[in-house]
C-alpha cells in the first residue's frame, strides 16, 4: 500500500468522529458540528490527494483535538472583535473609527427598542429620519441643510446624479485619485451619468484652467480630497474660495470632496492642518461630502451638507431611498456628533480624537505596563524591548504624517516572527500586530487601557504554550 493511501484509510469516519466529540459539543448546533468536522476531514484529505509533504498520520486524540479546534472555529462569528496594535488610529481593515461606551449604548438602546425613526413625536404623523441629526449637523458646520447616506462613495455618487446627470464636471487633474476598494473618482462621475472634464496638470492646476473650461454643458466645478495621495514640490491648485468667486460669475454650483471630513482643527497637536467642514462651509462651497467613520470619529457614513436648494434637491432623489442609512447609524452618528457640542470634551470622548492626540508619555506607560505583565514569561521565549516607533492616522487622512509612539517589540527565539504574527491572530480574541526588523511589534498608541490585562493574558496564553515541554 503507498503511503498516500495509508493516509487517506487513517483518515476518520466522519460519524464516528461525530460520536467520539458528543459530550464535548452539546451546547453547539449538531448541524455546524457535522459541517465542520466534515470540511476538517475533507481538507485533509484534499492535501494528501495533492501530495502535501507535511500531512502525517495521527492518532485518535490529535484528531478529536484538531476537530475541536475545527468546531470551536466555525461556530465562531466571522466578524470579530480584534486587538489592534498595528498603530494605524483609522484602520480600514479593522473597521476604521472605534465608537466609546455611551455610543454603544445608544446602539444597543436602538436596536432593543422600538424608536422614532420615522415618527414625528409632536405631530403623531410620519416624521423623516434624516430630522434626527440634521438640525445637529447644521448647528456644528454653520451649513443651511444636511443630509446622511451610507458612506461617502455614496454621497458623492447621490450628488453628482443628482447636480450633473448627463452634463460635464470640471475637475483638476491632480485630484482624480483612486483611493480603497478601487473607488476611482472619473469612475465614480461616469456612473452618475455625468461627463469628467479635466483641466491642469498633474501637479499645478490654476483657476484660468476652470475658466476655460466651462461651457453651456457645465454643471459642476468639483473640488476633491486627494486622500492618502499627495504631490509635493512645484505644486499648485485653486482654493475653494476662489473656486466659489468663479462659480458665482457663472452661475454655477460648487461642490467639494473632503473626503475624511473633520470637524476640529487638529494641528495644535503637532497634526497637519486639515481643512475642517466649517471652513468650506464658510468659503461658500455649496455641496460638501465626507465620511463619518474617519476623522469625525463615528460610524460609517456619508455625509452631505450645503445650501439648502441643493441639498433640498438631492434628497428628493429616488436614488436616495437605495443609499438611506439605518437606525442603528443613526444612533451612535447622533451620539458621536452631540459631543462635538464641546470640542474639549470631544478630544477625550471621541476614542479616534483620543488616540490622535494623546500624549506620547501615556504612551510609553501603557506599554510599560504591558512589559511588566508578560516578561518575565516571555523572557526563555523571546526578547521585548520598548521601543519608539511612528503611528499613522489612517483612513486616507494625513498618509505623509507620523505620529511619535511607543511600541512593545517581541523578537521570538525559537520561531519566525511570521510565524508568531500569525498564531496571535489565531487567539480567541486576535492580537493584530506589525513586523519590523525581524520583530513583531504592537504599538500601544491603538490599544485601550482597558485592554491591557486581556492582551497581556492572551499573550501569556500563547507564550506558555511555545515552552519546551
Amino acid at each position: 500500500m503507498t503511503e498516500k493511501k495509508q493516509l487517506l484509510c487513517a483518515l476518520p469516519k466522519i460519524d464516528e468522529a461525530l460520536a467520539s466529540l458528543a459530550d464535548r459539543t452539546v451546547s453547539i448546533p449538531s448541524r455546524l458540528v457535522k459541517l465542520a468536522v466534515r470540511d476538517c476531514i475533507n481538507a485533509e484529505r484534499q492535501r494528501i490527494l495533492k501530495g502535501d509533504e507535511e500531512c502525517i498520520s495521527l492518532s485518535p486524540q490529535q484528531w478529536n483535538k484538531r476537530l475541536l479546534e475545527a468546531i470551536t472555529l466555525k461556530n465562531q462569528m466571522n466578524l470579530r472583535r480584534v486587538i489592534n496594535g498595528t498603530g494605524v488610529v483609522i484602520h480600514t481593515n479593522l473597521g476604521r473609527s472605534v465608537l466609546s461606551p455611551p455610543i454603544v449604548n445608544a446602539l444597543q438602546q436602538a436596536g432593543a427598542h422600538y424608536t422614532n425613526l420615522e415618527f414625528d413625536l409632536t405631530t403623531g404623523k410620519r416624521g423623516s429620519r434624516y430630522s434626527l441629526v440634521e438640525e445637529i449637523i447644521c448647528d456644528l458646520t454653520g451649513a443651511e441643510a444636511a443630509l446622511v447616506v451610507n458612506n461617502n462613495a455614496a454621497a458623492v455618487l447621490l450628488s453628482l446624479d443628482t447636480l450633473a446627470n448627463g452634463k460635464e464636471v470640471i475637475v483638476s487633474r491632480g485630484q482624480l485619485v483612486e483611493i480603497g476598494g478601487s473607488f476611482r473618482i472619473p469612475d465614480v462621475i461616469a456612473k452618475s451619468g455625468a461627463h469628467l472634464i479635466e483641466v491642469g496638470s498633474t501637479n499645478r492646476t490654476h483657476l484660468v484652467d476652470y475658466e476655460k473650461g466651462i461651457n453651456n454643458e457645465t454643471a459642476l466645478l468639483l473640488k476633491v480630497h486627494t486622500s492618502n495621495f499627495r504631490v509635493i514640490g512645484f505644486t499648485s491648485e485653486v482654493s475653494a474660495e476662489e473656486l466659489v468667486a468663479l462659480a458665482q460669475v457663472k452661475g454655477l454650483p460648487v461642490m467639494e470632496d473632503l473626503g475624511s471630513g473633520c470637524l476640529v482643527d487638529l494641528s495644535p497637536f503637532g497634526l497637519p492642518r486639515e481643512p475642517t467642514v466649517q471652513q468650506i462651509v464658510k468659503a461658500g462651497v455649496d455641496v460638501i461630502t465626507f465620511s463619518g467613520d474617519k476623522l469625525l470619529g463615528g460610524p460609517q457614513a456619508g455625509l452631505i451638507v450645503g445650501k439648502k436648494t441643493f441639498i433640498d434637491h438631492i434628497k428628493r432623489n429616488p436614488l436616495n431611498r437605495a443609499l438611506r442609512i439605518d437606525k442603528f447609524t443613526l444612533a451612535s452618528l447622533e451620539a458621536v456628533l452631540r459631543n462635538y457640542y464641546d470640542l474639549d470634551l470631544a478630544l477625550t470622548r471621541i476614542p479616534t480624537l483620543r488616540m490622535l492626540t494623546q500624549p506620547v508619555d501615556l504612551i510609553k506607560k501603557r506599554a510599560r505596563r504591558l512589559m511588566r505583565r508578560v516578561q518575565s514569561t516571555a523572557r526563555p521565549i523571546c526578547s521585548m524591548s520598548l521601543l519608539p516607533t511612528m503611528s499613522r492616522v489612517g483612513g486616507g487622512a494625513m498618509p505623509e504624517h507620523g505620529l511619535s509612539s511607543w511600541a512593545v517589540a517581541f523578537k521570538p527565539a525559537h520561531i519566525p516572527v511570521s510565524a508568531m504574527e500569525k498564531e496571535l491572530r489565531r487567539l480567541s480574541t486576535p492580537i493584530i500586530g506589525r513586523i519590523e526588523n525581524d520583530s513583531l511589534f504592537l504599538d500601544m498608541r491603538t490599544v485601550d487601557d482597558h485592554e491591557i490585562p486581556e492582551l497581556a493574558a492572551s499573550l501569556l496564553t500563547f507564550l506558555r504554550g511555545c515552552e519546551p515541554s
